[in-house]
C-alpha cells in the first residue's frame, strides 16, 4: 500500500473487487491508497441482495465509513444484465448517499489494473471471459457462467476430471490415480460419492480442485495434459474473438488465479496466441482492485471533484 500523508486521510475515492469468494476494497485519494480490506463475497448474483449487503457494510467499515466519499467504482461478475447493475448500483447508493457510483463487469478492472486503456482482457479462475476496449469500441467473449459455458475455467477443468473418473468406473478400468487424489483431497470415498458432491458444492469448490489436474499433467499424465490442451484452446479462442470484433492485436492481459498461477496453462496458451499474430501477452501483477482505484480516479479528475 501507498504511503499516507495526513492530506490522504478520508480519501474521495472507494473501489471493490467483487469475486465469488471475496471482495476487496480500498479506499484512496487522487494520489495514494488509504486504507483496504478483504471481506466475503457481495456478488449480488451468487450471494443476494441481503448477502451482498452486509459485505459491503463490513467492508465500508473497515476502511472507516463512507463519509467523505465523492466517487466509488464496483468491478464485479455477474452483473451483464442491465437489472444485475442496477442492484449492485442501488446497493452502493444507498451507502454512499453523495457519491458517483459506477459499475462494472470485473473483467474492465483488468486493463486498468495493467495501467492500460486499450487491450484484451482474460480472466480465467473459477469462471472465464475475455473482454477489451479499442477507444471507444468494447467487445467480450465468453463468460456465460458454469452451466451455459466457461470453458477453460477452473471449474470446466476440475469437471473434465471428474468425467474421466466416471467414464473409468463406466467401462470397469482401474481407478487412476488423478481421481484417487480427488477422492482424498473431497473426503469422498468412492468414485460414484462424485455424483452427489458435483450437484451439491459450489462451482467455486470444484474449481479450487483443478490444481490436481495441472500437478498431473506436470507429471506427464497424457489425459491431463490433454485437459490442459483444451483449456488453452479455450482460452485462446476467447482472446481471438474478441481481437477480431475490435481488430486488435493486444496487449493481453492474463487476470484470475488459474491462468496466472499454472505455468504449463500460460505457456500453451502463449504458443495459440503467437499463432494468431498475438504476441503481446502478459500475467497481472498488481490486484485487479487497482483497476477500479485508477478507473474512480479519472472519474475524480473529469468531475473536478
Amino acid at each position: 500500500m501507498d504511503d499516507v500523508t495526513e492530506s490522504d486521510v478520508g480519501g474521495p475515492i472507494v473501489a471493490f473487487d467483487i469475486g465469488g469468494s471475496k471482495t476487496h476494497a480500498m479506499r484512496a485519494s487522487a494520489s495514494s491508497v488509504v486504507s483496504e480490506v478483504i471481506v466475503g463475497s457481495a456478488n449480488i448474483s451468487s450471494m443476494g441482495d441481503g448477502e451482498a449487503g452486509k459485505q459491503l457494510d463490513q467492508a465500508i467499515a473497515g476502511m472507516g465509513g463512507a463519509d467523505g466519499v465523492d466517487v466509488v467504482v464496483a468491478g464485479s461478475a455477474g452483473i451483464d444484465a442491465p437489472s444485475a447493475a442496477a442492484r449492485l448500483e442501488r446497493l452502493l447508493a444507498e451507502r454512499f448517499t453523495t457519491a458517483q457510483i459506477r459499475v462494472v463487469n470485473d473483467t474492465q478492472l483488468i486493463l486498468g489494473a495493467a495501467g492500460l486503456d486499450d487491450g484484451i482482457a482474460l480472466i480465467s479462475g473459477t469462471g472465464a471471459v475475455a473482454w477489451g476496449r479499442s477507444g471507444e469500441a468494447t467487445g467480450r467473449a465468453g463468460g456465460w457462467g458454469h452451466l451455459l459455458g466457461d470453458e477453460g475455467s477452473g471449474y470446466w477443468v476440475a469437471r473434465e476430471a471428474i468425467r474421466l473418473a466416471l467414464a473409468d468406473h463406466d467401462a470397469g478400468r482401474p481407478q487412476s490415480e488423478l481421481a484417487g487424489l480427488l477422492l482424498a483431497e473431497c473426503d469422498l470415498g468412492a468414485v460414484v460419492d462424485f455424483l452427489d458432491a458435483f450437484y451439491t458444492w459450489t462451482p467455486r469448490y470444484w474449481a479450487q480442485r483443478a490444481h490436481l489436474v495441472f500437478e498431473q499433467a506436470a507429471a506427464g499424465e497424457p489425459r491431463c495434459t490433454d485437459i490442459v490442451d483444451r483449456s488453452a484452446d479455450a482460452l485462446a479462442g476467447l482472446v481471438i474473438r474478441v481481437a477480431q470484433i475490435l481488430d486488435i492485436d493486444g496487449p493481453v492481459v492474463c487476470g484470475g488465479g488459474q491462468v496466472v498461477h499454472q505455468d504449463m496453462l500460460q505457456s500453451r496458451l502463449r504458443e495459440r496466441l503467437a499463432a494468431a499474430g498475438i504476441s503481446d501477452v502478459r500475467a497481472l501483477g498488481a490486484e485487479p482492485v487497482q483497476g477500479a482505484v485508477r478507473l474512480g480516479r479519472a472519474i475524480l479528475g473529469r468531475s473536478g471533484a
